[in-house]
C-alpha cells in the first residue's frame, strides 16, 4: 500500500514539473512566496502613492514611475493578513504581466531561487478540494517551504486590473 502511496505522490508532483524556473521571493509576515522572475519588472523601495477613491483599502493608489502611472495593491492586505506599519525593508514589485502593469507591496524581498522538477507539490486541499485558486504549488527549497503564486489570480477582477490603466 504504501509503494501505491508513493507512486501516486510522484505522478502528482510530475504534473506540477511546468512550474520549474526561476522565482523572486518574498515575505509577507512568516510566509514565504515566489513569483516567476519573467513578470517582474523591477523591484524599488516605497514612494508616494496617490490614493484613489472608491476602491478597496487593499487597493493602495497609484505611483508615477518614470512618467508612466502604475496602480499599486498591498498584498497582505489583499490576502487579509494583519496590516503592519511599512518599514525599510518593504518594498514595491512592479510586474508587467499581459496587458496588465502593476505593482504590489510586500513585507521584504528574499531571493531569486531556481526551483527544479520534483521540488513542487500541488497546492493544499481543504475540504477534499483546492479553495486557493491563486497558489499554482508548493515547492521546497532548502529546507522551507516557498507558496507559488498566480499573481493575476491573486490579485483577482478586483485587484491590479481594476485600476489598470492602458499602456
Amino acid at each position: 500500500m504504501e509503494e501505491q502511496t508513493t507512486i501516486k505522490e510522484t505522478n502528482t508532483s510530475a504534473r506540477y514539473n511546468h512550474l520549474a524556473g526561476k522565482y523572486l521571493t518574498f515575505s509577507l509576515g512568516e510566509e514565504e512566496f515566489g513569483i516567476n522572475i519573467g513578470i517582474v519588472k523591477e523591484i524599488i523601495k516605497l514612494m508616494d502613492i496617490t490614493h484613489i477613491p472608491q476602491t478597496p483599502d487593499y487597493i493602495k493608489g497609484v505611483i508615477n514611475l518614470r512618467e508612466r502611472v502604475i496602480p499599486v495593491t498591498d498584498l497582505r492586505m489583499k490576502f487579509g493578513m494583519p496590516k503592519e506599519a511599512y518599514t525599510h525593508e518593504t518594498c514595491i514589485i512592479v510586474l508587467d504581466m499581459p496587458g496588465v502593469t502593476g505593482g504590489i507591496i510586500i513585507d521584504s524581498v528574499s531571493e531569486v531561487v531556481d526551483i527544479k522538477p520534483g521540488e513542487i507539490e500541488p497546492p493544499p486541499a481543504f475540504d477534499g478540494k483546492t479553495e486557493v485558486a491563486n497558489i499554482q504549488g508548493m515547492a521546497k527549497v532548502k529546507g522551507k517551504v516557498i507558496i507559488l503564486l498566480d499573481i493575476l489570480a491573486a490579485l483577482g477582477s478586483d485587484g491590479i486590473s481594476r485600476v489598470s490603466l492602458e499602456k
